[in-house]
């Protein structure tokens, strides 16, 4: 199985070039102003400048306005859209419409109820990213650092392909993958050494052995 990982929440140009040197297919960039791993619109459009076209640019956004898309595919040329927070299916549709990208829609899983829920997005969404359910005094819907029974996802039957994310590390990657049989995973807290602060280290870490681990399937 060739596996596709996503580095996400990345702000500098050290950070960028050890994700993609070290076999990223996604690099996310993060435009929600209360996380630590916040990107102005003209820095990612920067940083994304340098980025090879066989790497995708994904912006992530929590439910964003219409305005504030614009404002970032101005600057950005991104070649995704992620949405992490409680948009609806048909939400979902008006921003693939508008920016004329595929979408990510992530859902935040704690049982296996949730796992079943994200199906309405089915034919909305191009991919689903399964996330752990943040705690309730949580002030971002990811980016927590934590985990979740992997293995729910094997109650996910439908057709929608799907990432893996959540409190992922280089220690606990490859069982992850295992678990819940993961084709893509995403990461961001377990490639920083502080909230926001990628390491160029952890990150060629991460990747060198998720590659290797998805090679072994």
């Amino acid at each position: 199985m060739k596996a596709r990982v996503k580095i996400c929440g990345l702000k500098d140009a050290r950070s960028l070039a050890a994700a993609v040197e070290g076999g990223a297919a996604y690099i996310g960039f993060v435009f929600f102003r209360r996380s630590p791993r916040f990107i102005t619109a003209d820095a990612a459009g920067v940083l994304i400048n340098e980025i090879p076209r066989s790497v995708t640019a994904v912006g992530l956004f929590v439910n964003p306005t219409d305005a504030e898309l614009e404002t970032v595919l101005t600057h950005a040329r991104l070649g995704m859209i992620q949405l992490h927070g409680n948009e609806t299916p048909a939400r979902v549709d008006k921003v693939r419409m508008l920016s004329g990208l595929p979408v990510i829609k992530a859902v935040g899983v704690a049982t296996a109820r949730d796992v079943l829920a994200a199906k309405i997005y089915e034919d909305h969404a191009d991919w689903l990213l399964f996330d752990a359910k943040p705690p309730k005094d949580a002030t971002r819907p990811g980016g927590n650092a934590l985990a979740f029974d992997w293995s729910l996802l094997k109650t996910y039957a439908g057709k929608t392909p799907w990432m893996l994310a959540g409190g992922l590390t280089r220690g606990s990657v490859a069982a992850a993958i295992k678990a819940s049989g993961a084709r893509a995973v995403d990461v961001s807290s377990g490639v920083e050494t502080a909230p926001g602060v990628k390491s160029p280290a952890k990150i060629r870490a991460f990747l060198k052995t998720t590659l290797a681990a998805a090679s072994r399937k």
